[in-house]
């Protein structure tokens, strides 16, 4: 064998082994995941979905992400906004002032105002699975989708009809996913997101979580700020 041919060999078998390394390393980096804890009837969640998304897009390349739904409102909590959420009247606005959002004017105006919007967590979660089954790369936005569509736009919860028109911002077909809506699959797929939340210790939202070599961590439940969220996932790494 020439001098040629075993520089050109050298070299072949150098990039390979650069190549793999690489592919192994990135591959024990995506052995870690982000897991958030929210739920879309919980405001401070709404006020904390900029600095998640923000978190996301940062580190997406680096780590995977879980969104989970954790049932704020279910059963005997459930209710309307005058019988078991009148707070929420003056809480918005410390939303508004400590986490830098804005609720919509048909919330504040109109829905608020009324007082008859059913604070129910129950539907949104069942949204979220059938994001997640066909489109789980698209399921953080849904989520922050369905924020807007309660605290924006002020539709109530309980309107089953109106989640195929959010799905559709993101490519889903409206009919197909309103008639999930009623399907019983993601109503249980719903209720087993509530177990998990429980099973994780995420008792408030909003609630992060780092799974790292098969083990699961509180990093933060709250609101907290991007620069803050940051150095504890960096510390974690």
């Amino acid at each position: 064998m020439n001098k040629a041919l075993v520089s050109l060999f050298l070299i072949v078998v150098v990039f390979s082994t650069i190549k793999n390394s690489n592919s192994q390393s990135k591959n024990a980096m995506k052995k870690v995941k982000i897991i958030y804890v929210y739920d879309a009837i919980c405001g401070w969640c709404f006020g904390f979905s900029p600095t998640m998304a923000k978190l996301k897009e940062h580190y997406q390349d680096k780590i995977d992400f879980e969104v989970v739904s954790g049932g704020l409102r279910i059963g005997k909590n459930v209710g309307s906004i005058n019988e078991t959420g009148a707070y929420i009247r003056t809480a918005y606005k410390i939303v508004e002032e400590t986490c830098g959002v804005k609720f919509g004017d048909a919330f504040v105006n109109e829905t608020l105002k009324d007082g008859t919007m059913v604070l129910n967590s129950l539907p949104p979660a069942i949204a979220l699975c059938i994001m997640k089954e066909k489109y789980p790369e698209k399921s953080f936005e849904f989520a922050g989708l369905l924020h807007k569509m309660y605290y924006v736009d002020g539709i109530e919860p309980e309107n089953h009809e109106a989640y195929g028109t959010y799905a559709a911002k993101l490519g889903y077909d409206k009919t197909e996913f309103n008639k999930k809506m009623k399907d019983s699959i993601y109503i249980n797929k719903a209720y087993k997101d509530f177990e998990y939340a429980q099973q994780l210790g995420a008792n408030s939202f909003p609630t992060v979580l780092l799974e790292k070599n098969g083990k699961i961590e509180m990093l933060f439940n709250g609101f907290t700020n991007f620069d803050r969220a940051k150095k504890l996932i960096d510390n974690k790494l």
